[in-house]
């Protein structure tokens, strides 16, 4: 068959195929512990789940405007106003998850040639959607001396005449660092000097945080960026609710115009009952962020410490989302497996422990670990690594 070229240049997710094999394994009855999809365990809050039947009484399953009910969009910019972000509704898309508005704003400011530096460790999807948008990710590496994070000198050592976008994400997939406003403005401050260069700033899990200053979005460091940034969110992290698939991005008119335009001839509307829930989400109660958070961040210790003491690892904190990123190259070469996608495979099938290996996110010797389950299971997961480790 012969398929597009554009196809060629892209690779399926390495977390859906670890997540795939896993589901498989325990489907022919093996006794699998998943570490490796980025979801949360608990069940989505009962004030939503009621929207959301309300909306289904009330006739609520139609079409919406492309970009979204008016509800939502109201719902969306009152949560980014806490923050400290002024939009109007024009100024806003709903999409079927924050992947889908990642992927119309790379359809949107791409062309063929244009650069789009990814920071790495990075997502999975960020270079191959930079791809699909014809232009070329720049991985810039940001390794575990920095905190896995973008210095404003590694920055500048990247940006070229061709540099169109920055992608950006704190609380980070898959290390769970985050962003200090000083490290923000230091790379505002870079920034600044080309003006030509837009920043896609994921925070889809900024509600999932704990680290010892208050979380700050990239806009609250950089308000002077405003006019060149789209700020990219959803409930499906902070809320329990991926598969209800609400995302959103906001940014100036122009882009949110030329990503409706996309959208609309695409996917249109992101669900209307997603949308009802969604608007519960956000204007409901509160406390369930706190409360999942507070678990998130007990099983980020257990999980910390117990990696830490395991032959041949090492791992760095998080400060918030669900991951951590620990180093397993020593243990790989002390089993003389010659690299962590093998090292990975052979902890599933072996061990029973399904986790996602670190190069396809850009970390290469690293293995990703989503702590989003039970603690019992955490602790079993620990168990059977060291045995198998060691």
């Amino acid at each position: 068959m012969d398929l597009s070229s554009r196809i060629a240049r892209i690779q399926p997710s390495a977390t859906i195929a670890f997540t795939r094999k896993a589901l498989a394994m325990k489907e022919a009855g093996r006794q699998v512990i998943s570490l490796s999809a980025g979801e949360p365990d608990f069940d989505t809050p009962e004030h939503i789940l009621e929207a959301a039947r309300q909306a289904i009484a009330e006739g609520k399953t139609r079409y919406t405007a492309v970009d979204g009910t008016a509800e939502l969009k109201q719902a969306i910019c009152d949560r980014l106003a806490r923050d400290g972000m002024t939009y109007g509704a024009d100024q806003v898309l709903v999409t079927s998850g924050a992947k889908q508005a990642l992927f119309n704003a790379m359809l949107a400011l791409l062309n063929p040639g244009d650069e789009a530096i990814v920071p790495a460790p990075y997502w999975v999807s960020y270079p191959d959607m930079v791809r699909l948008g014809d232009g070329d990710a720049v991985i810039v590496p940001c390794p575990a001396e920095n905190g896995f994070k973008l210095t404003a000198g590694a920055l500048e050592g990247a940006l070229t005449s061709k540099t169109r976008m920055l992608i950006l994400n704190s609380p980070g997939n898959p290390t769970g660092r985050a962003y200090t406003r000083a490290e923000y403005q230091a790379l505002g401050e870079v920034l600044q000097r080309y003006p030509n260069v837009w920043v896609l700033s994921d925070e889809i899990y900024d509600a999932i945080y704990w680290g010892q200053e208050p979380i700050t979005p990239f806009l609250g460091a950089c308000p002077e960026l405003t006019d060149r940034t789209l700020v990219v969110n959803g409930v499906s992290k902070a809320y329990a609710m991926t598969g209800w698939r609400i995302g959103y991005g906001a940014g100036p008119v122009e882009l949110i115009t030329a990503m409706r335009k996309i959208q609309g001839q695409s996917t249109s509307n992101a669900c209307s009952v997603s949308q009802a829930a969604a608007v519960a989400a956000l204007n409901g109660d509160q406390s369930c962020i706190q409360q999942m958070s507070e678990a998130y961040r007990r099983r980020h210790d257990l999980m910390l410490a117990g990696l830490n003491d395991l032959p041949g690892v090492s791992c760095l904190p998080g400060e918030g989302a669900f991951y951590l990123l620990p180093d397993f190259s020593a243990a790989a070469a002390k089993l003389s497996v010659s690299n962590d996608i093998e090292l990975a495979t052979r902890i599933l099938e072996e061990a029973e422990v399904a986790m996602v290996p670190g190069t396809p996110f850009g970390a290469p010797g690293h293995i990703r670990v989503a702590y989003a389950t039970s603690d019992d299971l955490l602790i079993e997961a620990l168990r059977r690594l060291g045995n198998f480790l060691s």
